[in-house]
């Protein structure tokens, strides 16, 4: 059993954050008490906004002394519940601890704190001719957060995801010691790789409280390709083709033209084409217009050869924000059309296609309207459930349904029950399903490394 918060407690809490930085009980917003998933409110007992590692350090202390649950939250723009407090306790919130710490630009590196935006991560590097590839669709979330997931994003394809930018982390374990692992080194063969334990581990094993990112040079010229095809089947049928093709697009993205009508009537502006029943958007970037120009040539001509109606090309920054922001406002158009949930899968590129008729065959049988759109060039898919004006109680139903139908669907396909949202608490029951006692057990295993007293975000993978 976890020690519920007292006024000693709340004491020691005035004793090393300012005043101002603490909120107690009924005081907490319920913005507090869930991320962006439509679940459960669950409140802390108590949240400290802390500014610096040495305060979340001397928490973790007293809160393993005490036994206390502390759950770690930066934007709460999560999809899985990673950043609920399901126990209560303390809410480390680490909105304040958002500064840029260095630029260094002979080792291609940004030291940051874990509350800075993403938004303002890739500006500041742009600003030096530098680029952060990493590339989720919540520009509004922080970077501890996206080290948390693992994040990934549209530019996966090309790039890589989190991991494979993060150099460096310091960390707060759940005793309150501070750990610095990795470092501006580009490569390491020496030992057990805890950075890339930590990244992913959605603030279970400790609290990142410094970051080193690596940079690239920035790219100086992006093309996009808005290409209708007459169906879906066909549109994603064709990205293994472009996959195996010598030309790498920076992202390849699926969407139907129900997603594009409600981005439109969401932001307000029209998309460059919604006549087709189904599109796939490609971007290519590089150095100079015929060095993208070789690239998307023989990408272009395959489409067409598979059966798309046309190649519409954005070469200018106008026409491609336009159909990019496009694509990132189908979350939110969806929500304002419905309460929604997402089943956030990852399954491999061939079998994409497979995945995405399996949920529309679903839909009569489960009795809920079933939307997706995607990342097809890595296989990471977003489908989301519509609640539509249903009851509260057969809403929860049939979502129940539909969950085990698509995650039994994934598992057959031999995919992941997460592609970037991570497990959080939503999934940790489907995750579990999917893996065998052995790994799970092995899990456990490195909970219990790092946090014998299970102190740190409880209740959250497995």
């Amino acid at each position: 059993m976890y020690k519920k918060l007292d006024k000693n407690d709340i004491k020691f809490l005035k004793s090393i954050c300012n005043e101002e930085d603490i909120i107690v009980g009924d005081e907490i917003s319920e913005d507090f008490a869930h991320d962006e998933l439509a679940g459960e409110l669950k409140y802390p007992e108590a949240m400290v906004y802390v500014r610096n590692s040495e305060q979340v350090s001397k928490i973790m202390k007293y809160a393993f002394e005490n036994n206390i649950p502390v759950t770690p939250r930066g934007q709460g723009t999560g999809l899985s519940g990673a950043s609920v407090a399901l126990y209560g306790g303390i809410m480390v919130n680490m909105c304040k601890m958002d500064k840029i710490l260095e630029l260094d630009e002979e080792n291609l590196t940004l030291t940051v704190e874990p509350g800075v935006l993403l938004m303002t991560i890739s500006q500041y590097v742009e600003e030096h001719d530098l680029f952060y590839p990493p590339d989720p669709g919540e520009k509004s979330a922080a970077i501890g957060g996206n080290i948390n997931t693992n994040a990934g994003g549209m530019r996966a394809v090309k790039y890589g995801v989190t991991r494979d930018y993060v150099r460096g982390l310091e960390i707060v374990l759940p005793n309150g010691e501070i750990l610095n692992v990795g470092g501006k080194v580009v490569k390491n063969s020496s030992g057990y790789d805890i950075k890339d334990l930590i990244v992913g581990s959605e603030g279970t094993l400790g609290i990142v409280t410094k970051a080193i990112l690596r940079l690239l040079p920035l790219p100086k010229k992006a093309i996009s390709l808005l290409i209708p095809f007459p169906d879906l089947e066909s549109a994603i049928d064709t990205v293994p083709k472009i996959i195996k093709s010598k030309s790498i697009p920076t992202a390849i993205e699926f969407m139907e033209r129900e997603a594009i009508v409600g981005a439109e009537e969401f932001l307000g502006k029209k998309f460059p084409d919604n006549s087709s029943n189904a599109y796939l958007l490609l971007k290519f970037d590089g150095n100079s217009t015929e060095e993208i120009e070789r690239e998307y040539e023989n990408v272009a001509k395959l489409c067409l050869d598979c059966g798309a109606y046309d190649v519409l090309i954005s070469d200018t920054d106008e026409r491609n924000e336009s159909i990019w922001s496009a694509r990132g406002a189908f979350l939110e158009a969806f929500k304002a059309n419905s309460v929604i949930d997402e089943c956030d899968v990852v399954v491999p590129r061939d079998k994409v296609a497979e995945f995405i008729r399996y949920t529309h065959d679903i839909q009569k049988e489960v009795g809920l309207r079933i939307k997706s759109f995607g990342h097809a060039g890595d296989g990471n898919l977003h489908v989301y459930p519509h609640k539509d004006d249903l009851p509260e109680e057969l809403w929860r139903k049939r979502l129940e349904k539909a969950f085990d139908l698509m995650f039994a669907k994934a598992r057959e396909l031999n995919g992941e029950v997460s592609g970037e949202h991570g497990i959080g608490y939503a999934k940790s029951p489907y995750f579990c399903q999917s893996k065998n006692e052995n790994y799970v057990d092995i899990l456990k295993g490195i909970k219990i490394a790092f946090d014998p007293k299970n102190i740190l975000n409880p209740g959250k993978i497995y």
